[in-house]
């Protein structure tokens, strides 16, 4: 089994609906998001799949989050924007994007979100 891990970031406000203390106000964060990728076959040249095509897919779904008030996606107006939400958001739609670009040979293995230097959320789906 072969594990590819990548890392990106993003910058967005949220506030935690029903939490009582500094988080019930908008507030923000620079996140750091790390999703690793797992699986057995390798390609023709030995590559699992290429680090640019996962940050591509990556990064196409951070944009939606960049720069904004979470509180406002629609995910997020069901489901309170915790980073515990936010790694299964971004889990989720990776996973569909891996579907829509038609690569089966491999699947997710986990994403941490860093909401800062010393906290962080893994979500194993």
């Amino acid at each position: 089994m072969f594990v590819l891990t990548i890392e990106e970031e993003f910058s967005s406000a949220h506030q935690l609906r029903g939490y009582k203390g500094k988080c019930e106000n908008l507030h923000g964060h620079n996140w750091k998001v790390v999703l690793s990728v797992k699986g057995e076959h390798l390609n023709d040249i030995g590559l699992l799949i290429d680090f640019g095509e996962l940050k591509a897919i990556l990064k196409s779904i951070l944009s939606t989050l960049d720069h904004a008030n979470l509180n406002q996606i629609p995910y997020f107006s069901t489901h309170n924007p915790s980073s515990e939400h936010i790694a299964k958001y971004i889990a989720t739609q990776f996973t569909d994007a891996l579907c829509t670009h038609n690569i089966s040979h491999i699947s997710l293995e986990s994403v941490t979100v860093w909401e800062s230097t010393t906290s962080r959320c893994t979500y194993y789906p």
